[in-house]
Parts: structure tokens; sequence; C-alpha cells
């Protein structure tokens, strides 16, 4: 049986067990969606509940996808899935706005969690950098370049906690820049800079491009984190006499 959105979302809205629809994905990004696209979609149930949407629980076709849940799980949804929710479509919501609630509020991240997840992400940002950097010094390149790819997951996850929002996806990366800025950055210079080293694995786009999340992670108080780095910054650094913020 393959079922349609349109006549699913109809039947759903009519169950009163069903006290909200979210839809997640590229339908719910202007200007995403393709011929390939489907619809990603939240049934979300009142508790305790045995309505016969339960079934229909990780359901998937070209262009169907649903995951059926209930109010209290939907609350504690994985962190893995928080930008798909905050980027949603709430197109039903009879809990007493609630599901909206739910929704609006996994888009920031509380300040212990955002501190302390920022202080992992630059520690491990700059490991990354660090052995790409040396990894160029001591002549092996490919080792270098693919150290320099995996920085840029950390630095990512970084900017974003920096300002308490979950990362989107790779594929909505551009998409979210262009709608909502990281304060501080230029977002297009930015996506530049990081396309550069993935691409090429040069050192001096990453050493300039450190040299603005040091500042930025200093002003957010994670001095600690970076001075326990030591004499090993002069490394990721800058080099003296080099153009400032030639790729940025």
């Amino acid at each position: 049986m393959t079922l349609d959105f349109a006549a699913f979302v109809a039947e759903a809205t009519a169950d009163p067990a069903v006290v909200g629809l979210v839809l997640k994905g590229s339908q719910a990004h202007e200007g995403m969606t393709t011929r390939h696209s489907d619809h990603d979609l939240y049934v979300i149930l009142v508790d305790d509940t045995a309505s016969e949407p339960t079934a229909l629980d990780g359901y998937r076709s070209a262009r169907l996808d649903l995951v059926v849940t209930t109010l209290g799980q939907f609350r504690r949804a994985p962190d893995w899935e928080r930008y798909a929710i905050v980027r949603s479509r709430v197109l039903l919501d009879r809990s007493d706005g609630e599901v909206t609630r739910i929704v609006a509020a996994m888009g920031r991240l509380g300040d212990e969690d955002a501190f302390r997840s920022s202080a992992a992400l630059l520690d491990a940002y700059a490991n990354s950098l660090y052995r790409s950097v040396k990894n160029h010094r001591d002549g092996n390149p490919l080792a270098s370049h693919l150290d320099a790819a995996a920085s840029v997951g950390f630095l990512l996850d970084l900017l974003f906690a920096l300002d308490r929002r979950p990362r989107p996806y790779d594929k909505y990366l551009a998409w979210e820049l262009d709608r909502f800025p990281l304060p501080g950055w230029e977002s297009i210079a930015l996506l530049d800079t990081i396309a550069r080293i993935v691409a090429t694995g040069e050192v001096a786009p990453q050493q300039q491009l450190f040299a603005r999340v040091e500042a930025a992670a200093r002003a957010a108080g994670h001095a600690a984190v970076l001075d326990a780095w030591g004499g090993d910054l002069l490394l990721i650094r800058p080099h003296p006499g080099s153009p400032a913020h030639q790729y940025l």
C-alpha cells in the first residue's frame, strides 16, 4: 500500500488521537525541493494511545516517510533530530500550542549545554587543525588534507554551538546561513573558505580561519581550552607577515 501525502494528512487530521503533524526535511525548506523530494512527516499522538497510525511508524515510500510518536516522546527528541525539527513546519497543533512550543524550543541550546559542548568542540577542532598543519610541515600531504577536511565538521558544530543553535545538516548549510547568518560572520566568505579548505587542504586559509575562531572562542569564555595548547598554538595561528584575513 502506497500512501498519498495529502490524503494521509486529511485522514490524520480527522483522527482525534492525532494532536500534531510536523513536516520536516526539504519540503519544509523553501526552495530546496527537487523532483526527488518526498514528504517527511511527524505524526504526534496523545500519550498512551492505541490509535491506528501507531502501526505506520517507520513507513517509507518514494513520496512519504512517517515517524509516529507521542507528545511525550516528541518532547524528548534526540539531539541529532533537533535541526530537522526546528526548521520544520507545523501543519497541525491541537495540543494547546505545545507542539509549536516544542518546535521553537529545539532551536536554542541551553546555556550550560552550549558552553560545555563548545569547549569540547573547540578542542577537537584545534586538534584536527594542529594535525593538518603538522602533517603539512612534515611532508605528508594526504594526511594533512584529510585532517583539514575533518576539522571542518568540528568547526561548524562549534560555530553553531557558540550561537546556541543546532548545526544544520550539510544539505541545508548554505540555506541556513543565507537566512540566519552566524553573528560576526559573513556567510558567503565563510562558506567559500570552508569549501577551499575541503577542496585543497591548504594551510594558510586554515590558519586565518582559526584566528577568527580563536577570537570568538576567547570572547565566549573559552580561553582556558585554547591556552592549554600552549606553544602549539603558534603552529596553527597565521604566520607573522601573512595577509590578514585574505580568505575571510
